[in-house]
């Protein structure tokens, strides 16, 4: 044993060096010699970086002991008298494993992160507070009920991480805080609050708003309208609508393009500029900068042991640390579920207890509005005019201090009724979010306990933001989807795609949608339900507004084929779809290329490649790289018109929006659509000509970039990597160049980068004992000298699911399986 012990601290050893190396590159390690202080220095990470066999702890409150035993692959499973006990022992252990990703993420939130990780990071301070999710947060916690659930377990939570700071001893300080020479700070319950807001910002689509003014300020609005349509044309909804396939509403024939319109240029210039204050994502792509997400369930009719399966597949932002941490919770008074957690909350986010499962994908709603406000001094406003009246603004003066606590800058917020308000060109603009008005994420904690599909659907109605697709199965055979969030009822038309006028109360949301009205299903004649960040309804059965320009629904096109085709399914063929390669996009475009190709001999050797083709992408295929190509190029000849024109003859320039692929696959039935003529050509192009001098140009390109179409550098796995970064972006802390299997649309939808992908997958099987299989890339602890640091990656590669453990009792865990126990009790830190 003393020889691999020795390896690994040799190598955790050099991992450390080189971290701090790329620290000094970066001028924020500290001095060496602190660095590498006998006693307490880096070298102690390495020496306390796997848990001991048995150890004990106190935590502040705590009501009786708890148990607490890591299994085999480093999962906590807290064994509690009460819930609150259970929270404060979660959060003791998240923050032993997770201290700086939970402090870097919710100063993030808070506009603080100056104060951790130096001066650089002021202009991110400056723009998250001017967001207004600070100012929000303050409001939340002014309003809490103190014997809420939520303010409860938040509390509860609180006393748990603190416990661990207090108790911490110099050697198991992080290393990210030597690096940066900081130390970690406290631990308040409204942290939770700033975590929760982060999230809904992360998953807040993109302006949709901005993509149309853009587009109708170069082609008018007809065709704006046609490009970017308020519904998707391919109707695969999530609830389902009985038809059993996909329906094409596609427009025949389309709009061309059309006159300029010079107001719109003016109003995405105001746009865009809101959008820049604010922080918001700014989207010049198509549906490949699309993160996705997928889940589904299948009832028991269709599954070989006739009892219900549940997947989840939620697709984020890739980290190491891991955004999710595993952990199972057992109280005595009712809770006992297993499944992840976000490193800074209270209870299990996406998983199941002894009755039911569930899960979660983004809805992408339409929550966000502007207003055009009218204040009384242009450069220094103090009220603002509503109703005829002139009302105060909330003023704030916020100041934004650095490292040991120096004076940076300090700026003057201003907020209406509505939110946060900035000066953009020459007005005042005003944003009312979904957001803004939440309850901090009680509702998680109140499925966690449900016992049946129709007790976890009352539980989960209240919730307002981030809008998700909260799928879930339970042990009877129920099974239910519901886009659940806030919708605003908005006055007019109804859509949020404008800015109003903020000198009316009519201007103003009159309320939410009610729930009863949310996409929902619940038991289907199909067996089965499934979402993949699809338009949530048929247009044709609920024409109310919630988006516009949803994205092509590929995935979800691929996960309803899979489900039709299999009236028996098992746990092993649901983890298989998680990763399956199929592509109902390749399966459109291929047959149109070839189509396209032939009697062109220049491109028979282009054509016989992509005839060779399976569409499917898996690691070792060598044409999926002459297809991205070709789809890359085709994007660039078609959307000519939505160059600005100045930049036309730049052959690197790109569309100011790119429609979906969807919209592509539309004007494959029209030939001789305007769209398909490049006006930077002489020639007027057919829609075979375009399609043809893509392939030829994503030939050329790919053998530029990859070389030989016989040689390796076609092979997909050495193409498309996954690329997992630790959040301070060094690559000693992070796991790179991962070869995926999937490309864009499929399932597992890796982007040419590689930094979003699967995040949690999970299957869980509600039979008479619950079974249940999941896996993330990285591993539970943030320390990089520890086996528990990237342990996950293997399987995560590989498509492969390790089995959860989900003892009843502390006593039901074998022995063989228990790597460290864990006894807290009352009484102060250590």
């Amino acid at each position: 044993m003393l020889l691999p012990r020795l390896r690994l601290l040799a190598a955790a050893v050099v991992l450390l060096l080189l971290a701090y190396l790329g620290a000094r590159g970066a001028g924020t390690a500290p001095p060496l010699g602190s660095f590498l202080e006998p006693a307490n220095g880096v070298w102690a990470l390495a020496r306390s970086a796997e848990l001991p066999a048995l150890h004990q702890a106190t935590i502040p409150g705590l009501t009786a002991p708890v148990e607490v035993l890591y299994d085999d692959r480093g999962v906590p499973h807290v064994f509690a008298k009460t819930e609150e006990d259970a929270w404060r022992a979660q959060g003791y252990l998240i923050a032993r494993d997770r201290l700086f990703q939970m402090e870097l993420q919710t100063r993030a939130s808070a506009g603080t992160l100056s104060e951790l990780i130096g001066d650089d990071a002021l202009e991110a301070d400056r723009t998250a507070r001017r967001r207004g999710l600070p100012w929000a947060a303050e409001r939340i916690a002014a309003a809490a009920d103190s014997s809420s659930l939520i303010s409860r377990a938040t509390t509860a939570y609180a006393e748990g991480v603190n416990a661990w700071i207090d108790g911490m001893r110099g050697a198991e300080l992080p290393l990210e805080y030597r690096l940066l020479g900081a130390r970690p700070s406290h631990w308040e319950p409204r942290h939770t609050t700033y975590f929760f807001f982060q999230m809904a910002l992360t998953l807040a689509y993109q302006d949709e708003t901005l993509s149309r003014l853009r587009v109708r300020a170069l082609v008018g609005e007809a065709a704006t309208e046609a490009l970017f349509p308020l519904h998707s044309p391919i109707v695969e909804p999530i609830q389902p609508n009985g038809a059993g396939a996909p329906r094409y509403d596609f427009i025949r024939p389309m709009p061309g393009p059309g006159a300029p319109d010079s107001s719109a240029a003016v109003a995405a210039e105001e746009r865009e500029s809101v959008n820049l204050a604010l922080g918001w994502s700014i989207r010049r792509g198509g549906d490949g900068d699309v993160i996705g997400s997928n889940n589904w369930t299948v009832a028991p009719s269709r599954t070989a042991a006739g009892y219900p399966l549940l997947s989840g597949d939620p697709h984020l932002g890739l980290t190491v640390p891991s955004i999710w941490y595993e952990i199972h919770l057992h109280a005595e008074d009712g809770l006992d579920a297993a499944g992840v957690t976000f490193a800074g909350t209270p209870g299990v986010i996406i998983g199941f207890n002894r009755n039911l499962a569930w899960s979660f994908t983004n809805t992408g709603a339409d929550v966000r509005d502007h207003y055009a406000e009218m204040v009384d001094d242009d450069r220094n406003p103090t009220k603002y005019r509503l109703d005829g009246e002139w009302k105060p603004l909330e003023i704030k003066v916020e100041e934004f201090r650095g490292q040991q606590g120096r004076l940076l800058a300090a700026d003057t917020l201003r907020f209406t009724h509505r939110g946060p308000m900035v000066k953009t060109g020459s007005r005042w603009l005003s944003t009312r979010w979904t957001a803004f008005e939440s309850r901090g994420g009680e509702e998680f904690l109140r499925i966690d306990r449900a016992a049946s599909v129709g007790e976890w659907l009352e539980a989960w109605k209240g919730y307002a933001a981030a809008a998700q697709n909260g799928v879930v199965a339970d042990r009877s055979g129920s099974i239910a989807i519901r886009s659940t969030g806030w919708y605003p009822v908005r006055p007019g038309s109804g859509r949020g795609d404008e800015i109003r006028d903020g000198s009316t109360t009519s201007s103003d949301w009159s309320g939410y949608v009610a729930p009863e009205h949310y996409p929902f299903s619940l038991n289907p004649a199909q067996g089965f339900l499934a979402s993949a960040n699809q338009e949530p309804v048929d247009p044709r059965q609920n024409g109310r507004y919630f988006g516009s320009n949803w994205p092509s629904p590929w995935r979800a096109m691929q996960i309803n084929r899979l489900l039709r085709a299999d009236s028996s399914v098992t746990p092993d063929a649901m983890r298989q779809f998680q990763t399956s390669p199929g592509s109902p996009r390749a399966d459109v475009f291929v047959p149109a290329l070839l189509a396209a190709a032939r009697g062109r001999a220049d491109l028979s050797p282009a054509a016989s490649l992509l005839a060779e083709w399976d569409r499917r992408y898996t690691k070792d295929n060598h044409h999926a790289v002459l297809f991205e190509a070709a789809m890359s190029e085709l994007g660039r000849l078609i959307w000519d018109e939505l160059i600005p024109p100045a930049d036309r003859a730049d052959s690197a320039a790109r569309p100011v929006a790119s429609p979906s692929e969807a919209i592509v696959m539309q004007l494959l039935s029209d030939s001789g659509s305007a769209w398909w003529d490049n006006r930077r050509t002489a020639d007027r192009e057919t829609r075979d000509d375009i399609l043809a001098e893509a392939l030829r140009r994503g030939m050329t390109r790919a053998i530029a970039e990859h070389g030989p179409q016989d040689g390796e550098g076609w092979i997909w796995s050495k193409v498309q990597h996954a690329n997992i970064y630790h959040p301070l972006r060094m690559p000693a802390l992070s796991a790179l160049d991962l070869p995926v299997q999937g490309g864009p649309s499929t399932l597992s939808p890796s982007s040419g980068r590689g930094l979003a992908g699967a995040s949690w997958r999970m299957v869980v099987e509600l039979g008479p004992e619950v079974r249940a299989w999941g896996t993330y890339p990285g591993g539970q602890s943030g320390n990089p000298a520890s086996t528990r640091y990237l342990d996950r990656i293997p399987k995560w590669v590989g498509g492969e699911l390790d089995t959860l453990r989900f003892p009843k009792s502390a006593a039901e865990l074998s022995a063989d399986l228990v790597r460290s126990r864990l006894t807290l009790t009352a009484g102060s830190p250590r």
